[in-house]
Order: C-alpha cells, then sequence, then structure tokens
C-alpha cells in the first residue's frame, strides 16, 4: 500500500499521513520507516514544493525522528523576513504548517513564527471556510496533532476523512475495522481491571481517596494502545491507581507522624515492620508491597528479574517528594520556585511512571533502556514539567480552600514579588511550550534508546494535555466522560 512504485513523494506522504492519523500505523512500521527513510534520503529543502507538500514532509520526518532542517520554510517567507500573505488564501498549506511547526525545537524561531502567522490567518478566515474545513480548523487550533492522544486523534480523524471526497474507501473501512476491535479489546481490558480493583476494596479501604479506575486506565490507554501491549496496561493502570491512592493520603489524610512512619517503612522496603504501623498506614503500605510482588513476579516470568529494583527506586522517590511536600504544608513553609520544582518534578509522578512504561515494552526492553529513564533524563524532566505546571494552574484555586502544599503558583509569587497571578501563569505556559520543544529534540535522531520507548514519555504529556488543559478533569472526572466513552463505550458505524 505504502511502496507502489508508481506513487510519487506526494502520494506516499499523504498516504502515510492517512495510516497514521487514522490509527493503523502499527500494522505498517516497517513499510513507513522504509519510505520516509528513503525520501529523508532524497531531502532537499531547496526543491521546488508547495507550503502542503513542504510542511508534510517536515512533520512526517520530524516524527519519525529524522532531524530536517527547518530551512525548508524560509522559501515561503518575503524580502521582509514575514511569511508572505498570499499564503493565507492556501487554508490546506496553512494548516500544514501550523502543524508541522509544532515539531519545532529551542532556538528555531522560524516555526515560532510559524505558529503566530498561521493562528492568526486560519482563526481570520474560519468564518469562510465550509462546515467541514471549519471543523478541522477549531480541532487543530484547539489542540495540534503532536499533542494529541493517538486513539483520541484516529476517532476524529476518521470522521474528518469520511467527508474527503478522495479518501480511500478500503482504508477508511479498515481503520474502522480496527478501532472498533481494539475498543472490544480495550473493554475486556478494563473489565479485568475493574475486577481487580473491587477485589482489593479500595474504596472502601481508602474512602477519602479519589475513585477513579476507569481515568487510570483511561490515562494509561494514552500511553500505549495497540494489542501487543496489553500487559503493559494492566501494570500500568495499577500503578496509577496506586498512586493516586497515595499521594490523597499523604496530601490531604494523614498526620505528620503517621506519613513519616509509611515513608521510613517504604525507603527500607521493609515487609515484616508493617504491623508496626497505624492501621490507616499499614492498608497503604500492604497495597504497595502486594502490587510490587505482583509485578516482580511477572517481571521474572517475561525474564526480566531486574526490572523491579528500577520500579521500587522510582516509586521510593516519589514518595519521598510527597512526604516533603506534606512537611512543608504542616510547617506552613513556602519554598521559592526553584526549590518547589526539584520536589514537585517527582511528586508529579511522571517519573515513576516513566519508569513503569518501559517495563511493560517486554520484547525490547533491557536493562541499559530501564537504567536509562529511571536516571531522570531530559525528556523525562521535560515531560514531569508539562505535568507539574498544568496540574498546578489548572488545580491552584481548588487546593487552597483548604489546607495544602503551595503550587507553583504560590512559590513563583514569593519569589517574585510584585508579580501578579497572571504574570506567573504566563510564565508556566511559556516553560510548557519550551517542555514540548525538548521532548521533540530528544525524539530526533540520535536516541539514547530506540523512539517506541520515548514515544511513552511523549504519550504521557500527551495525557496531561488531554486531561488538564482547561480543569483537573482527573479530578473532576466528569470533565472527561465524553472522551472516554468517544475511546472506550461508542463504537464507530459503517
Amino acid at each position: 500500500m505504502l511502496m507502489n512504485p508508481s506513487d510519487g513523494r506526494s502520494q506516499k506522504l499523504n498516504m502515510i499521513d492517512s495510516v497514521q492519523r487514522l490509527g493503523v500505523a502499527y500494522h505498517f512500521e516497517p513499510e513507513i520507516e522504509c519510505a520516509l527513510n528513503e525520501i529523508a534520503a532524497n531531502f532537499n529543502y531547496e526543491i521546488e514544493c508547495d507550503l502542503y507538500t513542504a510542511a508534510l514532509q517536515f512533520r512526517l520526518l520530524r516524527q519519525q525522528g529524522i532531524k530536517v532542517s527547518c530551512d525548508t520554510f524560509q522559501k515561503f517567507k518575503d524580502g521582509r523576513g514575514n511569511f508572505k500573505e498570499c499564503l493565507l488564501k492556501d487554508v490546506q498549506g496553512m494548516l500544514s504548517l501550523y502543524e508541522a511547526a509544532h515539531l519545532g525545537i529551542r532556538g528555531e524561531d522560524i516555526l515560532n513564527e510559524a505558529i503566530a502567522f498561521t493562528t492568526a490567518g486560519l482563526q481570520s478566515v474560519l468564518n469562510q471556510l465550509s462546515i467541514q474545513l471549519a471543523e478541522q480548523v477549531r480541532h487543530a487550533l484547539s489542540r495540534p496533532i503532536r499533542k494529541c492522544l493517538p486513539r483520541l486523534e484516529a476517532r476524529q480523524y476518521i470522521s474528518f476523512y469520511s467527508t474527503d471526497e478522495s479518501h480511500n474507501k478500503t482504508l477508511l473501512k479498515f481503520a474502522k475495522m480496527d478501532f472498533n476491535l481494539l475498543q472490544g479489546l480495550h473493554q475486556k481490558e478494563l473489565g479485568g481491571i475493574t475486577k481487580w480493583w473491587k477485589n482489593e476494596e479500595a474504596s472502601t479501604k481508602f474512602p477519602y481517596a479519589r475513585d477513579r479506575i476507569v481515568e487510570c486506565y483511561f490515562w494509561v490507554l494514552g500511553v500505549y494502545f495497540e494489542p501487543k501491549y496489553a500487559l503493559a496496561r494492566k501494570i500500568m493502570t495499577k500503578i496509577i491507581a496506586m498512586l493516586s491512592i497515595i499521594d490523597d493520603t499523604y496530601d490531604a489524610y494523614g498526620t505528620n507522624e503517621e506519613l513519616q512512619l509509611l515513608t521510613e517503612s517504604i525507603q527500607r522496603w521493609d515487609t515484616e515492620a508493617v504491623d508496626m504501623l497505624p492501621e490507616s498506614m499499614r492498608k497503604v503500605c500492604l497495597m504497595i508491597f502486594r502490587l510490587y510482588n505482583d509485578i516482580g513476579e511477572e517481571m521474572e516470568k517475561q525474564g526480566m528479574p531486574f526490572a523491579i529494583h528500577y520500579a521500587k527506586e522510582a516509586i521510593k522517590k516519589t514518595i519521598q517528594s510527597y512526604h516533603a511536600e506534606s512537611k512543608w504544608r504542616d510547617e506552613g513553609y513556602l519554598p521559592t520556585f526553584e526549590e518547589y520544582m526539584q520536589i514537585a518534578l517527582f511528586s508529579s509522578g511522571y517519573p515513576v511512571l516513566s519508569v513503569i512504561s518501559f517495563l511493560g515494552i517486554v520484547e525490547s526492553s533491557t536493562k541499559e533502556a530501564i537504567e536509562w529513564v529511571q536516571n531522570f533524563p531530559k525528556i523525562v524532566e521535560a515531560s514531569s514539567i508539562i505535568a507539574r505546571l498544568m496540574d498546578d494552574v489548572v488545580s491552584h484555586m481548588l487546593e487552597q480552600e483548604r489546607p495544602h502544599v503551595a503550587s507553583a503558583v504560590e512559590c513563583y509569587l514569593k519569589q517574585y514579588g510584585g508579580a501578579a497571578k497572571e504574570e506567573a501563569i504566563e510564565y508556566f505556559r511559556k516553560e510548557i511550550v519550551n517542555g514540548w520543544k525538548d521532548i521533540n529534540e530528544q525524539c530526533l535522531r540520535p536516541t539514547p534508546v530506540p523512539l517506541f520507548f520515548l514515544e511513552r514519555i511523549l504519550n504521557l504529556a500527551r495525557v496531561m494535555d488531554a486531561i488538564y488543559k482547561d480543569d483537573d478533569g482527573y479530578t473532576n472526572s466528569y470533565l472527561v466522560k465524553d472522551i472516554i466513552a468517544s475511546m472506550l463505550v461508542e463504537s464507530l458505524s459503517f
């Protein structure tokens, strides 16, 4: 399908883009890799082509980890260094450039200019577009492809693709069938995880904690949806559900003395000393040890006995960060922004989830890969920055209504005395943008581990954008029920 010798470069690019956005690229990974490597080998940014094709080629190659130059867009500027006004008439080209520019890294000013130019240009012509095209533009302006969860993008793009008169009917039917089949698989997995959750009696044992097992599974579905990652989804969903209980225990339930004992017990990983803990903390500790014992046994079966050590070290560091924040709260201590972020990046949960995400890729995980991710590389730091700041921006007002550790907002305002809250939030938004740029850069070849590992960390950042962009969709789960239903409940009709 992808390697037809009679297809030109533009045809191949369009086919690859459709296959990827329809959510079926995992069936054609070798063919896509081969086709894009061939295109990259012949890449020349001076070759004349239209804006749409130039931008699509740039985006697809960068998505594959191939570092092509953004100088390819210089030819679309005028003598004054601005993007040509005539481009505003090319809506498909503008949309393609908008999507491509979100693959930028730090220092690529032309891509920053492209986002500003295309955003303003597309907004200005929205009322002049057909209903179908206007819907696509609004969708892109709300969330570019780079930040979209693959399954949510597939669901939405299937709808867009079906209205395209030039669509491939066989490919569309295949994408719908694949979506429905995977949805059935995911429903069965969720049923098994829900049964485990009920058997754990978590809602009874921890009535103060958020009961969000469906949302936890949705979170993990954003990290990997392919059938071969079923074990990974099971492990990671249980870890997220556990982390949510631990977070709420430190955040709003345990006393300082109780949390001190719990923290020390976890740091020692002393299963025999559990009975020495207060009843409420004993339940939490037993849950952690029992789950990690189950994961350790599974890793043994998969020939990865080394993996559980790194998973334990990651959860220990996370719990240390929860405890540090709880002590700040109880002592009334307001740290500087830098001091806060040193702890808060780990309390975001993303460093430990990055480690856990590697455990599930059993056919490829190595000790070196897991050791690398456990050492908090730059891509994990960037993903954690996005997670922490997005969470703090939307959660700030709610959390300050009760005793709670200061968020990034308070810490920033303390450090920069004359700053307004709006100024702090604008600074965080810039840091989030830089976080995405750092993720983009870390996904470009040569990479320290294969790209499919790095895509788990990329997907973790995408989940944050889906759940926390406008509000705290995890705490206020009704806000995300529609997108969860679109992925897990509502099948596609033919």
